[in-house]
């Protein structure tokens, strides 16, 4: 690695939004005043040494809108320090004793280091949960399932192909590429509030590679992550969103329902996969950090049904956002989501 000058100790700009100065994060009882990063660390664990609430990242890191949209990397071996008077958090080396009356001051100064590659960086949240969601194909809509390229068969009698095996398909347009994902349709998600048809969920299959365009092209299967059947559906592969991004609340009030939960079990607990009614139309973005509501209880009141308020329960953060519906991983809960369980602006 080729070395460079630089300063060792960088501080994040103390700009906080002027709209969320409601938005100060408390600092934990137990919070250390300095905490060195390790491999495996995200932004959000760091935080949460800190602070009740990680995800209140413009306070925390002092950053505006444009350091969020592109944030400073953190790597293994750099010290965090506790700004107990501002509540926020910063990246240094704190003066020893004797060099300087007020301790509290990091010092700025030239050393010989390393540069490091941003793979080296720690991300905002665990990505291993969510990478195979941010690639593959999740919501398809109407229009796009009547219009999708299919396969049409095989060089034999088989109906079920995996790695390696050679299929036809046809629709394929040849200004898309050469790598196409196949799905199959799966279940249809429609608003438990007003009935609408947010859209299809589609089930990732596995992916191939168009060797001739043609009436009928011939591909080769590259990866099968399932059984891949004559009239499975083509998609071409979206960008990757980006794991460049850091939690933040929504910039607009957000009510959403939990509408589906990924795998088809009935309960989701942490780290797991939730399907939200709500998507970019209604103002959510990728990095958004909303608030979990579990159903009040029905209770027998004398007789009377009676609802007992919804409890809050944890956090869930929105990693990949549709039109129309959201994917959200629940990062803490107190209690299983379940649902149609309420999920808000924090």
């Amino acid at each position: 690695m080729r070395k460079i000058i630089s300063l060792f100790c960088f501080l994040l700009p103390v700009l906080a939004f002027a709209s969320q100065t409601d938005d100060t994060a408390q600092i934990r009882s137990d919070a250390p005043d300095q905490y060195t990063v390790v491999k495996g660390d995200t932004l959000w664990d760091i935080s949460g040494k800190f602070f009740k609430d990680p995800w209140k990242w413009p306070h925390i890191w002092g950053m505006n809108k444009e350091t969020i949209k592109n944030p400073h990397w953190i790597y293994p071996g750099q010290a965090i320090f506790l700004d107990r008077e501002h509540g926020t958090l910063s990246i240094g080396r704190r003066l020893g004793e004797g060099e300087n009356a007020d301790n509290n001051l990091v010092r700025l100064s030239p050393e010989v280091i390393y540069e490091k590659g941003r793979q080296d960086a720690i991300q905002s949240i665990a990505s291993k949960v969510i990478e195979p969601f941010l690639s593959e194909p999740l919501v398809i809509s109407n229009e796009s399932l009547a219009g999708s390229p299919r396969l049409v068969g095989v060089p034999d009698e088989r109906v079920i192909v995996g790695s390696g095996d050679v299929v036809y398909a046809t629709g394929l347009p040849e200004n898309q590429g050469k790598a196409w994902q196949v799905f199959r349709p799966g279940k249809v998600f429609t608003d438990p509030d007003t009935n609408e048809v947010l859209g299809r969920e589609a089930v990732y299959l596995g992916s191939i590679e168009i060797s001739k365009f043609d009436h009928v092209s011939t591909g080769v299967v590259t990866d099968a992550k399932q059984e891949i059947n004559v009239g499975d559906l083509l998609v071409a592969p979206s960008a990757p969103t980006p794991l460049t991004y850091l939690p933040r609340a929504p910039e607009t009030k957000i009510n959403a329902t939990v509408i589906s939960i990924y795998g088809g079990v009935t309960q989701a607990g942490q780290d797991s996969i939730i399907t939200l009614n709500k998507g970019a139309r209604d103002g959510l973005q990728n990095g958004n950090v909303l608030a979990i509501y579990s159903k009040g209880r029905i209770v027998n009141d004398n007789g009377t049904p009676l609802k007992l308020p919804d409890v809050r329960s944890g956090l869930i953060f929105v990693f990949r956002v549709f039109d129309k519906v959201s994917y959200a991983l629940v990062m803490n809960t107190r209690m299983p989501v379940q649902l149609l369980d309420r999920a808000s602006t924090p």
